[in-house]
């Protein structure tokens, strides 16, 4: 008696509850583990809630400050003063500046740009490696082209403007140079309130967060993304600010739990573990919302902390338990590689085939005598495979139908004007790399249309048809014949002969033309007039040479027909 696969499935699903009954003691283990993640996770949301609460007051802050300097009397009497020459107002001010830096480490810059002079700055003081320097007249940088320049004279009075965090890639920037920070800026303004000059400072985010970090229990990492996901500051530094690399590296591709903050309703914060193999992860984050006037929506703080080392308290409770752990899961391995074994094997043959129909190869033996659900699995497969080749067949024939219509002339059988403009742009690139030459013959019949009008389509189609062998005929296969429509052919004389070997060619096929075409009964006699052109010597281009052709055919008709014309010579 064949035993059904749901059969088998159940004898292991019984046995696995069996086995279950043993696992009873892991279940104070389990708790314990269980209270002690609980704790770490409320421990961790608590301290990232107070650390995105810090941040929101260092941007406040910061907020404050640049309005203060743009508010200074100093920083309006320089950019009033007549010339750009330094002033005892312009020591004051940088004085100022070095104070504010001394006073706040997570500030790499603070500048005055004036509106005037390209947006030159005035004055600037710099955070170094070697500390807070005052930058000479002669290194100040004209700024007119930077967002946070003329985004912030656009301000009314008492505006302020935020940048996004970004990579700071401003030359001359010093301790700054490629590291993350935020422009804030306020504009200065005269009496009559228009904006004449902007306070800028340069808050590092990495010097913030260290500072902000500083009183945090040792063994968290910490995360910063913007209001999108994307890291601003990661553990592993090169995952930061991967979009200004052209990267894509999402907080919510670490942490999928973390995706409620972020969509048209987030969420405030959350707390979420990420599995990577045997490595565990407990993270808390917290969506901080920014000012109005921030170019960033909010920021997401994060705080995280191995699994192991919040449970480590709990290894010593396992000593006992873990020997039957490991007894009992030596008797489950054995039974689900028995029991695996038995079911995989067909599986395989099931997956092995489907893979080789998917990369059109020879199909390995399915399991087709099966007498249960996989046999008739398989057998279901073969059938479809055979209905999806049958219907690929259908298509590739149907496909290559409507190619040969899309490129050819359905009465002639000869390639159409799309196929002649493609062979000759290649002939005439294959021609200028090998400095080879080739030809353009423009064929135009004569008295075609009285034929038409005395006998009727059905004989002018007979024609042209004959009309069409017979230039094939006496044309090389490299050459290529087109029907441009109507009673227009074209040529294309690749490797063109000499000159008169090309007019010993025009006169075979005017003489050919001239031969009867025998239909119904009736003689048809229809001539042609032959206008060419030659590359390079009438022409370079593929418009040229055709329209150079087609005036010499015209040429050839004007003379009365059944004869050739060239092009007229080029002036120099």
């Amino acid at each position: 008696m064949t035993i059904k696969l749901a059969t088998r499935f159940g004898l292991m699903i019984a046995l696995v509850g069996m086995l279950a009954a043993g696992f009873t003691g892991l279940y104070g283990y389990a708790q314990s583990r269980a209270l002690l993640t609980a704790s770490a996770e409320k421990r961790l949301l608590t301290a990232t809630r107070v650390l995105a609460r810090q941040v929101a007051v260092a941007y406040e802050a910061s907020r404050r400050n640049a309005l203060m300097l743009a508010s200074h009397p100093n920083a309006r009497q320089i950019l009033q003063a007549p010339s750009l020459a330094q002033t005892p107002f312009t020591a004051g001010a940088a004085q100022l500046f070095s104070t504010m830096l001394d006073n706040y480490p997570e500030y790499f810059q603070v500048r005055l740009i004036g509106a005037a002079h390209h947006g030159l700055e005035r004055v600037r003081v710099d955070r170094t490696d070697a500390g807070v320097v005052i930058v000479p007249p002669q290194d100040l940088q004209e700024k007119n082209t930077a967002a946070y320049v003329y985004d912030t004279l656009e301000l009314p009075p008492g505006g302020v403007y935020i940048s996004p965090a970004e990579i700071n890639h401003e030359e001359g920037a010093h301790a700054a140079w490629n590291q993350p920070a935020v422009q804030i800026a306020a504009p200065v303004s005269d009496a009559q309130g228009k904006a004449i000059g902007l306070i800028v400072i340069s808050l590092d985010l990495n010097g913030l967060f260290r500072q902000l970090a500083q009183d945090l229990p040792p063994g968290l990492e910490l995360y910063l993304t913007n209001s999108d996901g994307e890291f601003l500051i990661h553990p592993d530094g090169r995952r930061s600010f991967a979009f200004d690399r052209g990267q894509t590296d999402l907080v919510q591709q670490s942490f999928p739990g973390s995706r409620v903050l972020f969509g048209e309703h987030p969420q405030h914060d959350v707390v979420t573990q990420h599995s990577n193999g045997d490595f565990t992860t407990v993270a808390a984050f917290v969506r901080q919302p920014l000012p109005a006037d921030c170019g960033e929506k909010a920021l997401v703080i994060g705080l995280a902390q191995p699994l192991d080392s919040v449970l480590a308290q709990s290894d010593a409770l396992g000593g006992m338990i873990i020997n039957i752990v490991l007894i009992l899961s030596l008797l489950a391995l054995g039974i689900a590689m028995t029991t695996a074994r038995a079911i995989s094997r067909p599986l395989n043959q099931l997956v092995n085939a489907i893979e080789d129909f998917g990369l059109q190869r020879e199909l390995r033996v399915l399991p087709l005598n099966r007498q249960d659900e996989l046999g008739v699995l398989a057998r279901a497969f073969a059938a479809m495979r055979q209905q999806i080749n049958e219907q690929l067949e259908q298509l590739n024939n149907q496909r290559n139908a409507l190619d040969l219509l899309a490129r050819h002339d359905s009465l002639t059988g000869l390639p159409n004007r799309r196929v002649f403009a493609e062979r000759l742009d290649q002939a005439l690139a294959r021609a200028g790399r090998q400095s080879e030459s080739l030809a353009v013959l423009f064929i135009d019949l004569d008295q075609f249309k009285p034929i038409n009008d005395a006998f009727g389509h059905a004989a002018g189609d007979a024609v042209l048809q004959a009309i069409a062998l017979r230039l094939q005929a006496r044309l090389r296969t490299e050459d290529t014949l087109a029907r441009l429509g109507g009673d227009e052919f074209i040529a294309l004389i690749d490797h063109a002969p000499d000159e008169s070997s090309l007019l010993a060619l025009i006169r075979s096929l005017l003489h050919s033309l001239n031969e009867p075409v025998r239909w119904q009964g009736h003689h048809l006699r229809c001539t042609a007039s032959i206008g060419y052109s030659r590359y390079p010597d009438d022409a370079r281009t593929a418009e040229a040479l055709v329209a150079r052709a087609d005036e010499a055919m015209y040429r050839a008709k004007a003379a009365g027909g059944n004869t050739m014309g060239g092009p007229l010579p080029t002036r120099r």
